[in-house]
């Protein structure tokens, strides 16, 4: 089974909202988070800083995003925060918009009325590894009931470090509707502390964890209401699809959008007033400050038949930062 939250992330359609760096419960050695994202106070938009609301909005119609996800860091204890954006995207883009968040904390009923009242739609626990196993008649048994009488759709996503037969125990007994498991996954925010913990990377992978997949898969994978997510599928499917969403919104009428989503365009210093003179259509080519961008093809053409000296093709993300990926010289 795919949640409704997981189907627009398995589209590309699903917006990352980290709230909140900190997590106070405890320090788990397989957390992910980069050094810029652990400990901080920031909010981030998929990989842009928020310095306001507007920025928020901006990156979901960039994207055209048919909901969001939010994480952290540890959303409750920034509740507040939380709510806001939450009512803030149900404000923009009504109920339809689906939200998901991500914590590790059971909060209680007063936090899960507050995050149903504004606007959430699922919500996905993570109890300590350590507890697995030992969950039934603890504060995490209860929070299941509690979060889908406050309105809330509650389940467990999960790491995949082990097979663990008492989540689906809980799927079955009707408290949780889905269990995530996502595969192990080493990351730079949490490389050295895995490797202490004696984890390797699987060979031939940039971040799969070498031992617990086959296990995880014979034990938990036949239950209709278990999704495996592979580390392959989320690096080249969601975030893929994620690009092209954004490349789609925001390409330019000469912009080239590649099968992995990056934009492909031609860069020179010429003067801006050669291309005027070379009759090129205005669609074509943009000026900027102190240089002008053009279709790739159109620039190779012009420097070939010397119309122009030298310049580059450039590709790039979509992403707010435009992190380019590769500069090819031409001349």
């Amino acid at each position: 089974m795919i949640s409704k939250g997981c189907e627009q992330c398995a589209k590309g359609g699903k917006m990352v909202l980290f709230v909140y760096g900190y997590c106070d419960q405890r320090d788990c050695f397989y957390c992910p988070l980069g050094e810029n994202r652990k400990n901080v106070t920031d909010v981030y938009a998929n990989e842009r800083l928020v310095e306001n609301d507007e920025d928020v909005l901006e990156q979901a119609h960039r994207m055209d995003a048919l909901g969001t996800s939010i994480t952290g860091g540890e959303p409750q204890e920034a509740l507040d925060r939380t709510c806001h954006y939450l009512e803030l995207l149900t404000d923009e883009f009504g109920e339809d918009h689906h939200t998901h968040l991500y914590t590790g904390i059971p909060g209680g009923r007063e936090n899960m009325r507050r995050l149903s009242e504004a606007g959430l739609d699922e919500i996905r626990f993570h109890p300590p590894y350590e507890q697995w196993g030992d969950l039934h008649g603890t504060e995490w048994e209860d929070i299941l009931y509690i979060a889908r009488e406050e309105g809330l759709t509650p389940a467990f996503e999960i790491p995949g470090i082990r097979a663990e037969t008492e989540f689906l125990d809980f799927l079955d007994e009707g408290a949780a509707d889905f269990c995530n498991v996502n595969e192990f996954e080493m990351s730079q925010g949490n490389y050295r502390r895995m490797q202490e913990q004696g984890f390797e990377l699987k060979e031939g992978h940039m971040s799969a964890v070498d031992g617990s997949r086959d296990d995880i898969l014979d034990v938990m994978g036949d239950h209709e209401r278990v999704y495996f997510c592979t580390s392959v599928f989320k690096d080249a499917a969601q975030h893929r699809r994620r690009l092209k969403r954004m490349a789609r919104n925001v390409r330019r009428e000469f912009d080239d959008v590649t099968d992995d989503g990056t934009l492909v365009y031609g860069k020179t210093y010429a003067a801006p007033e050669r291309f005027a003179e070379l009759g090129v259509p205005e669609e074509f080519y943009t000026v900027k400050s102190e240089h002008v961008e053009v279709a790739w093809w159109l620039l190779e053409e012009m420097i070939e038949e010397g119309d122009l000296e030298e310049g580059e093709i450039v590709e790039q993300y979509p992403s707010y930062d435009g992190q380019v990926v590769e500069r090819t010289p031409l001349a």
